[in-house]
């Protein structure tokens, strides 16, 4: 065999194998369904202590899950597990020792059926806050660039589905040290909300978080 027909019959062959390999290397993974039934089973013999075995923890520092958008959980899930060197991680040495027995597709699982269960209404407990708060939630603080939280919490407090959190009904306490945690610097997954949690007082955090427990 001539030289010049070796390679163009080697460079025939290299073609023919290349094809196949691209279209291989387009084709995704097939999706994971979220097994309700295995999320469960994890919440009831793993997050049930602090989050309740349906997601509406009876702790007020210890967030409720249920009702909050899957995708949104997974995140957080995802953040606490990535090392404390990582500028996006949301670091707690809790939930970071629990994770390291979780698996990503049980994280999954979890987080899918936290979010199917119905999620018990809280209220505001602090009368003499109550028109602060509100002004907070559906106005902001125009003077000091905060926004108001229904633009992204939306006006009732559900939430918009994998960007920001249900605040309705959730606990002031808990609300409140995410705030502060924002301030200070010590959760860094979600660089908006580092810079408005900057601008607030103590005194505001408190009065938005109690007036957001008690949307419905």
């Amino acid at each position: 065999m001539r030289l010049a027909d070796c390679g163009r019959t080697l460079a025939t062959a290299a073609l023919a194998l290349a094809v196949p390999l691209a279209a291989a290397a387009q084709e995704k993974p097939a999706a994971v369904r979220p097994d309700l039934k295995r999320g469960q089973e994890i919440a009831t013999s793993i997050c049930v202590a602090c989050h309740g075995a349906d997601g509406n923890s009876a702790i007020s520092t210890n967030p409720k899950l249920s009702g909050q958008d899957a995708a949104y959980l997974l995140k957080q899930l995802n953040d606490y597990a990535k090392p404390a060197s990582d500028k996006s991680a949301r670091v707690n040495s809790i939930m970071t020792g629990i994770l390291g027995g979780i698996s990503a597709t049980d994280r999954l699982h979890v987080t899918a059926y936290y979010a199917s269960q119905p999620h018990k209404p809280g209220a505001a407990r602090n009368r003499d806050t109550l028109e602060l708060g509100q002004r907070i939630y559906r106005v902001g603080i125009p003077e000091r660039a905060v926004p108001a939280c229904s633009g992204c919490h939306s006006p009732n407090g559900s939430g918009i589905p994998a960007q920001y959190p249900r605040l309705a009904g959730q606990h002031a306490d808990y609300t409140v040290a995410q705030l502060k945690s924002f301030h200070d610097g010590t959760r860094r997954n979600n660089v908006p909300m580092a810079q408005i949690a900057s601008r607030l007082t103590e005194a505001e955090m408190n009065a938005v978080a109690d007036y957001a427990a008690g949307l419905r």
